[in-house]
């Protein structure tokens, strides 16, 4: 679905030969490390070696086929002509917000800061330049940070929803882990983070359905529809997941779900039942493609899984950071905005570093829109 004609590619040369010196490297760099968890009760998402999905594993392309198709399928505005407008968070003013409140703030990508009646906690920070193993290629951020890193205050925790790059980067977990209390990810990420030197006691790793519970915070790992993997033969050897959060500081918890990265599938409507509504959904709109449809959803779907998670505001996440798709760049919220429009969804699209304190009506703020080379059509 586009609503956009696509001429051939603009993107230059150079760019394109990087990409494909970055597959290079994954090659020389992958591994062929092995899932050894010795489960009490093993689920039926894991054989003893790799994870797979419920209810069932779908359909993927080749590797290779994928890699030839992105490099040579035509493109159009796949970064912005100029660094995107990101709105500056100070961090005196993230400790002047109000603790009775939750707030929320997009730091880029599905990179977030969250302040849950004051424990303050991030979900799968990148803060690198580039997502990716190497430092000098791959894709490159479309904005800086909003945020001063450096001078980050002392975190009570950081969720890692699964190893990708674009979710889990080496250079910002060397750089933050000092001033985090406790990070909760999924089985088998716990030893990668050790290898970016996390001390063991400081990480906690959740099957599907298990739950962990910190200072009033609430975390529940469920199900997605994706797959893991740093390399090219290490795929699904650690686990991925979708993220139930709650706040239960007050009377009346405040509940919050965020998609990780997944295709569509049933499980989002298991999960509404079992833990909906939620106040807040934080859904993967971008980077999808027919080739693999079966990993990221396209606009249609991720409003779709807000629906069946019994959301009611939702924050489009898994965009406007890094050119990981065919897609423009600008296409996952123009899309998402007029599918929610027409669904009477409530849609929240803040500029990069804006608060959005959940419970609230959030304004319409198409921030990118000025940046956007088209304008299309139908809105």
């Amino acid at each position: 679905m586009t609503l956009f004609n696509k001429p051939k590619s603009n993107i230059p040369l150079q760019t394109r030969s990087n990409l494909k010196l970055l597959l290079s490297f994954f090659i020389v760099l992958s591994t062929s490390a092995s899932s050894t968890y010795l489960l009490a009760d093993k689920p039926n998402h894991f054989d003893g070696k790799y994870f797979f999905n419920q209810p069932l594993e779908p359909e993927m392309q080749s590797a290779w086929k994928v890699w030839w198709y992105y490099f040579t399928t035509p493109r159009v505005d796949a970064i912005p002509e100029k660094p995107l407008p990101v709105q500056k968070l100070e961090w005196a003013t993230w400790h002047a917000l109000q603790t009775d409140k939750v707030h929320v703030v997009r730091l880029g990508h599905s990179s977030l800061l969250l302040k849950l009646h004051g424990q303050q906690w991030l979900i799968d920070p990148v803060f690198s330049e580039r997502a990716s193993p190497l430092s000098f290629i791959g894709p490159k951020r479309f904005h800086p940070l909003p945020i001063d890193v450096d001078n980050m205050p002392m975190v009570d925790g950081v969720i890692i929803s699964h190893d990708h790059y674009d979710h889990l980067d080496a250079g910002t977990i060397k750089r933050i882990h000092p001033k985090v209390k406790q990070f909760v990810t999924t089985l088998g990420v716990g030893k990668i983070l050790q290898d970016f030197g996390v001390p063991a006691e400081k990480i906690k790793e959740l099957d599907w359905h298990q739950t962990a519970i910190y200072a009033g915070v609430k975390l529940t790992a469920e199900p997605a529809q994706h797959f893991s993997g740093r390399g090219l033969f290490d795929r699904n050897t650690t686990l991925w997941a979708s993220w139930v959060i709650e706040s239960q500081v007050i009377a009346d918890p405040v509940k919050i779900f965020y998609s990780s990265d997944s295709g569509y599938f049933d499980g989002f409507k298991k999960i509404g039942a079992k833990h909906g509504p939620f106040d807040l959904t934080m859904i993967d709109t971008g980077a999808w493609d027919k080739m693999w449809a079966s990993i990221h959803m396209n606009p249609e779907e991720s409003v779709q899984t807000h629906l069946d998670v019994q959301g009611k505001v939702m924050m489009p996440v898994h965009n406007s950071t890094f050119d990981l798709a065919l897609h423009p760049w600008y296409e996952p919220l123009e899309l998402v905005s007029a599918i929610g429009a027409r669904k009477q969804v409530l849609l929240a699209t803040p500029m990069m570093g804006e608060v959005y304190v959940v419970g609230s009506v959030p304004s319409i703020n198409p921030w990118w829109r000025n940046h956007m080379r088209q304008h299309p059509a139908a809105q």
